[in-house]
This record gives structure tokens, C-alpha cells and sequence, in this order.
């Protein structure tokens, strides 16, 4: 079974232009180190719910909007070997300095997660 890196990240709304360019590239890296699909998703139907939602998860501010992302890849092996390339790639080297994410990265949270079921 396939591996997934999952992420969620609040966005200004305004910073969502830069975010997409942002990602884009990203994604290309990403895919050329081997990732079988690179995947983000900007929040359509997600409300503040009573104990926890996307928006909460987040502490999603006036102006914000929730990105969902996933990475795709062929195993756990694989995802430590093509993410440790994508960190060294001097072509994100700029996206990785906190002060130039168009988005608050200490609300962002991530992890993997091994495929339970794939229908």
C-alpha cells in the first residue's frame, strides 16, 4: 500500500494567489523526486463545528481560508528518501524560511499516514 504525507494550513485570502504559485512549484519538485500525486485543496463546505472542525483545528482567523494537501507516494521508504531531496532542492530553498510563507506555518500541521483502505 501507498504512503500519504497529510497537511492543513491556514491561508490569508488575500496571500491565495501566492500560495497557489507557491505550490505549484513545489508539486513539480516534489512529483520529479518521485511523488505519485501532489494534491492541494482549498476549503469549499468547512464550517466551525462544535468541539473541532477545519477551521478550529487551525485557530482560523477573520480572512483566512483552510488549505487541505496531500502527497502521494509509493511507500513510507520512499516518501523519506524523495522528501529529504525536495528539502535539500535549492529551488524551495526560499519557500522554506518562515518569513516568506504566505501563510502562519505554526498553525500548520501534518503527518503520514500509512493507506488503511484504497477503494
Amino acid at each position: 500500500m501507498s504512503y500519504v504525507d497529510g497537511f492543513v494550513v491556514p491561508v490569508p485570502t488575500r496571500k491565495l494567489a501566492e500560495y497557489r504559485k507557491m505550490a505549484r512549484k513545489a508539486g513539480k519538485v516534489w512529483r520529479e523526486y518521485g511523488a505519485l500525486d501532489y494534491k492541494e485543496c482549498v476549503a469549499d463546505d468547512v464550517k466551525p463545528g462544535k468541539f473541532t472542525s477545519f477551521p478550529q483545528s487551525v485557530k482560523l482567523k477573520k480572512g483566512e481560508t483552510v488549505v487541505f494537501s496531500w502527497i502521494v507516494y509509493k511507500s513510507r521508504a520512499q516518501r523519506d528518501r524523495i522528501n529529504a531531496k525536495v528539502m535539500a532542492d535549492p529551488r524551495l530553498a526560499a519557500m522554506m524560511d518562515p518569513k516568506a510563507m504566505p501563510f502562519d506555518g505554526k498553525r500548520m500541521f501534518w503527518g503520514g499516514f500509512k493507506v488503511f483502505v484504497s477503494a
